[in-house]
């Protein structure tokens, strides 16, 4: 039984910080398996939060030159934490960061360039995992549901509340999965106004009462109307988001008890509508589902049809990275990874490129 050492790496829209997440993946009946072995999770202080959340207005070639820039540090991170560890690691697997995403253009970019980070670590390294599914005219996006089909199966749904919420679930034989809409992104976004990075354990909303007319124009944002497949990102955030939240005038407590509950809402009815028994099992990880407040009202809003299963912090919060890691692993052993009924693509891919060090 072969097992793959892999490094998987993370970096969200949250902009909260990079994830490291050293697995064990292997094969056993034809079911994928693993153990997540070590993880290391970095923040990132106030300037480089604020260069990822600027790259998106960067000149061509000033972004490149940070793509480059990025990458070396990814190399940088992930070699401290192989040696300080003393790793055995076959490859490193890397999603990079999102900087633009318009797949409507045939558009995506992450930044993190593969080779800088292959020879900043010297490792192997799989990276750009979207831009083929991009060419098979797909939305590139969401790429988590290959690791819900083939590690959390036994669930019904499967959240992950990120800087975006996103959901994957088997219809008709398939797995299907798209990005409902905002998680805490939002939330970040009103509570930086404040100085703080979070709302820890959503402790600011739960004191807060909900601001209707915020609630109606965010609800009635168009997005929300679209059919699956559909993804998003910083872009439609910052273009028709945050306009409505600066320009809603009350306190932070407010804002963020509304902003909770429009996620809520938004996460419920697309769980309610797909859920084809009672008592349906919906897997929740990301950092949202360490808001408890957030947690609280999304079972309250799910019943009686929908029980939450939070799972143990490690998995909750390395859950992307690991799944990257298995990304790797599929795209090295040239099985499919990416899912065209997920993303609309015209077939099924085996995407990511390999950067061998130099």
């Amino acid at each position: 039984m072969k097992i793959h050492k892999v490094l998987g790496l993370m970096s969200g829209t949250s902009l909260d910080g990079l994830d490291l997440a050293y697995c064990h993946i292997w094969k056993k009946f034809d079911q994928w398996k693993f153990e997540i072995k070590e993880t290391r999770g970095i923040s990132y202080d106030n300037e480089m939060r604020d260069r990822l959340k600027n790259s998106i207005a960067l000149p061509a070639d000033q972004l490149l030159i940070f793509h480059n820039t990025y990458g070396s540090w990814l190399g940088q991170q992930s070699r401290e934490f192989i040696e300080e560890k003393d790793l055995d690691v076959d490859i490193i697997a890397s999603h990079g960061h999102t900087t633009h995403h318009k797949p409507q253009q045939g558009m995506t970019f992450q930044i993190g360039s593969g080779q800088h980070l292959a020879n900043g670590s010297r490792h192997k390294t799989v990276c750009d995992f979207r831009t083929n599914d991009i060419a098979l005219g797909g939305e590139g996006a969401p790429l988590a549901p290959i690791g819900d089909q083939l590690f959390f199966g036994k669930y019904d749904f499967c959240l992950n509340l990120g800087g975006i919420s996103n959901v994957s679930f088997e219809y008709d034989g398939k797995r299907i999965a798209y990005d409902i809409g905002l998680a805490n992104m939002l939330l970040n976004h009103i509570t930086q106004k404040i100085g703080l990075s979070y709302d820890n354990n959503g402790m600011l909303a739960r004191k807060g009462v909900i601001n209707m007319d915020m609630l109606k124009q965010l609800n009635n944002l168009s997005y929300y109307e679209l059919p699956y497949p559909k993804s998003t990102g910083y872009e439609w955030f910052v273009e028709k988001v945050a306009p409505i939240v600066n320009a809603t005038e009350d306190t932070t407590e407010n804002l963020l008890h509304t902003a909770v509950h429009h996620i809520c809402e938004q996460v419920a009815m697309q769980i309610k509508t797909n859920a084809k028994k009672d008592h349906s099992t919906l897997l929740v990880t990301g950092g949202g589902a360490l808001n408890t407040f957030m947690m609280e009202l999304l079972q309250s809003y799910l019943e009686p049809v929908v029980n939450l299963v939070i799972p143990e912090k490690k998995l909750i919060e390395y859950k992307e990275a690991l799944i990257f890691a298995l990304m790797g692993v599929l795209r090295v052993e040239q099985e499919i990874n990416v899912l065209k009924s997920v993303t609309g693509a015209s077939t099924d891919s085996s995407s990511g490129v390999v950067y061998l060090p130099s």
